[in-house]
């Protein structure tokens, strides 16, 4: 596709140059009164040559592809009406040589080397003809050499440049390719202890500690929240990078996506003795929901950062034909001189006392680069010590998703669900089986995916279970074997938007370790509330 590009491009050039050597030749003519006859038949042929280059582009357009006849008769077309100028212009013609030279070194940036060696076989073939049929160029040897050296030895130092530049290409792709590779093996790795620490912590949390080992409890839990939140900004940065993600844009609820958000910040709002508000809202957008979750999810959190004590209102507005998401604190704010950079890598506002706020300053970074992806504007108002406002432009209502009606929620309670977990990490699978067993659940621990046997309400699945199955898989397994779709959800340390592809038809929730226990709890809630109105729908 990039050569189909750059072969489009040759040929606008083409028109381009030639129509400059068109004025160049007309001028002359007007300048030079008296060999105006002379310069006639040049700028018969460049006009000439310039309706052939429009039909020429036309049909590169028309059948774009490789074709190497194609482009070797572009060549011999450009080479003609160089040496045709050359030929009859004389002295005056002179600085055409430029283009002759341009025209070859074009070939061999657009297309590689072998075009290169082509075409500077041509133009010294070009040079060649001329010095031989015109009087002028006879008289002018040492010219003529000194242009045939410079037609050999540019397009050669060029070739080298170009290999030396595919190689260091080439070598810079590997390293990235290798980086990849390392960021994902070190993300999954990285991610299970993070999601076993929370797991245990969780479990310390729901048990009868005194006062102060729970506060001890609480400072482990806020600073592995940090460091989650760390890991996930580096890997965003990276996965942003370097073009992962392919935003699929679906229906979705705005009020229920906020909500989400809210309830995800809760924990992280009652540290910073912030009160989270959300007024409200009924609208419907078609957006990627993980992405703007994402953006949205910065955006609070930076609020939390740093307007500590204060409250936080999140709500929509309809502007126009548009929706925006507004975010609103009464915090320190920022000041003019600085709204311009806070978008930047690890650019951040400096106060007194900022010591005690986390971060790298990665958050605004990630917000806006998720803006561009998907299509949202991020714009920041401020006032010093009054606060900001965040909003998110670009969203359209759609009409509302029409839902089926369901029955009253069930007891928000895990009671008694039978849970088949499957993980092979022995330490994740220790701290969910005893979070799970501590909300009164009865789980069946597997460490190996294969011939699971299993009665269970609900499967939790890791995705990688080794080399000889996938989480998905032994899901789908173990609902052949039953007979009907249990429901099913994997914890995954790979990149959320890749398995959530991967399952996308098999009616599997999905989430990125490391898992905050609110959301665990909230997904299975969910799930034992659509189980339970299915038993009254039967």
């Amino acid at each position: 596709m990039a050569e189909v590009k750059s072969e489009v491009d040759q040929a606008t050039l083409r028109l381009i140059v030639s129509s400059i050597a068109l004025v160049y030749m007309l001028a002359l003519a007007v300048f030079n009164a008296d060999r105006a006859m002379t310069y006639l038949p040049i700028i018969t042929y460049i006009t000439t040559f310039i309706f052939v280059s429009v039909f020429l582009r036309l049909a590169i357009k028309r059948w774009p592809g490789h074709f190497f006849w194609r482009r070797l008769l572009s060549m011999f077309h450009d080479y003609a009406g160089i040496a045709f100028a050359l030929a009859l212009g004389g002295e005056a013609a002179l600085p055409i040589y430029v283009a002759l030279l341009w025209v070859t070194l074009g070939n061999g940036m657009r297309f590689g080397s072998r075009y290169l060696a082509w075409a500077t076989g041509i133009a010294l073939a070009t040079l060649v003809l001329v010095f031989w049929f015109d009087p002028y160029w006879h008289s002018q040897p040492y010219m003529f050499l000194t242009l045939m050296v410079t037609t050999i030895v540019v397009p050669a130092y060029a070739d080298v440049l170009l290999k030396r530049t595919r190689q260091a290409s080439q070598e810079a792709m590997v390293a990235n390719q290798e980086k990849s590779r390392f960021l994902a093996q070190a993300s999954h790795d990285l991610r299970q202890p993070i999601h076993s620490i929370g797991l245990f912590t969780a479990c310390l949390r729901d048990a009868n500690l005194p006062r102060e080992e729970l506060r001890l409890v609480d400072n482990i839990d806020r600073s592995l929240h940090t460091v989650s939140q760390l890991f996930r900004s580096i890997l965003d940065i990276y996965t942003l990078d370097n073009g992962q993600l392919e935003p699929q844009s679906e229906p979705v609820n705005l009020d229920a996506l906020l909500q989400d958000v809210v309830k995800q910040n809760q924990e992280a709002a009652r540290w910073a003795g912030v009160e989270l508000r959300l007024r409200p809202c009924r609208y419907w957008v078609e957006v990627n929901p993980g992405l703007l979750t994402t953006l949205v999810q910065n955006l609070v959190s930076n609020a939390l950062k740093y307007a500590a004590g204060q409250p936080v209102l999140i709500g929509v507005r309809r502007r126009g034909s548009e929706l925006v998401i507004v975010i609103y604190d009464k915090g320190r704010g920022i000041a003019a001189e600085h709204l311009p950079e806070v978008f930047k890598e690890f650019y951040r506002v400096r106060h007194e006392r900022d010591k005690d706020v986390e971060g790298l300053g990665l958050g605004l970074s990630i917000v806006q680069r998720i803006g561009r992806l998907i299509g949202l504007q991020v714009h920041l108002h401020s006032r010093v010590e009054r606060g900001t406002c965040a909003s998110v432009r670009g969203l359209k209502a759609i009409a509302p998703r029409i839902d089926v009606a369901r029955p009253a929620p069930v007891q928000s309670r895990l009671q008694g669900l039978r849970v088949c977990l499957v993980e092979d990490d022995a330490s994740v699978l220790m701290a969910t089986s005893a979070l799970l067993e501590k909300w009164g659940c009865e789980v069946e621990g597997h460490s190996d995916g294969l011939n699971v046997i299993t009665e269970c309400d609900i499967i939790i699945a890791d995705y990688d279970l080794g080399t000889k199955i996938s989480g998905a898989e032994c899901i789908a397994a173990i609902r052949e074997r039953r007979g009907w779709e249990v429901p099913a959800m994997i914890m995954t340390g790979h990149e959320m938007a890749r398995i959530r592809a991967l399952v996308q038809d098999q009616n599997i929730s999905v989430l990125a370790k490391p898992v905050r226990p609110p959301e665990l709890r909230a997904v299975l809630l969910e799930q034992v509330k659509v189980m339970a109105a299915e038993r009254c729908a039967v």
